[in-house]
């Protein structure tokens, strides 16, 4: 099935802590893996363990996405070593997505996603979706759609001042 055909009308949808799809993995930990950057190298999830990550699933046709990635690229550089943003596009081309991170400046990580990794995050049913993972590798927020990043920022903050734990 072609990503477009499940994709929901971005901005529809709301954070996952007031939904209740029972496939959520906030409160879980993050599931791993381990997949090429655009640049050739091996991104882990488990290498970042120690700081706040911001895991944002993406895509070039996303128009949405396309809005929040400036403020993750200042977040990247605003909150230095304790925060690492990591980039899943969710495109079907490698090319038009590796064109669109370089259009967009993206001073973070970005690897190619599969449905198999959307999936292990309990389903991603519109883009964009975010994920914050606190420094011991637990998912504490998801959010669906482009509509919140003061809310992904708010969470963010909250975590790097020690009181998510």
């Amino acid at each position: 099935m072609a990503l477009g055909a499940w994709m929901l009308a971005a901005g529809a949808a709301s954070p996952a802590q007031s939904q209740d799809t029972g496939r959520s993995v906030v409160g879980r930990a993050a599931p791993a893996f381990a997949l090429k950057d655009f640049g050739g190298r091996v991104v882990r999830l488990s290498q970042y363990r120690g700081k706040v990550v911001l895991l944002n699933f993406w895509a070039s046709w996303c128009g949405p996405c396309q809005l929040e990635i400036p403020a993750f690229e200042k977040w990247q550089t605003q909150y230095g070593g304790r925060l690492q943003v990591v980039g899943v596009s969710m495109d079907d081309n490698a090319a038009k997505a590796t064109a669109a991170a370089r259009k967009l400046k993206v001073n973070y990580p970005v690897v190619m996603g599969s449905a198999e990794l959307g999936n292990r995050y309990g389903g991603i049913y519109g883009l964009p979706a975010s994920f914050v993972i606190d420094a011991e590798g637990h998912v504490r927020a998801e959010y669906q759609g482009g509509e919140h990043v003061k809310e992904i920022q708010a969470e963010i903050e909250r975590l790097l001042a020690g009181n998510g734990r």
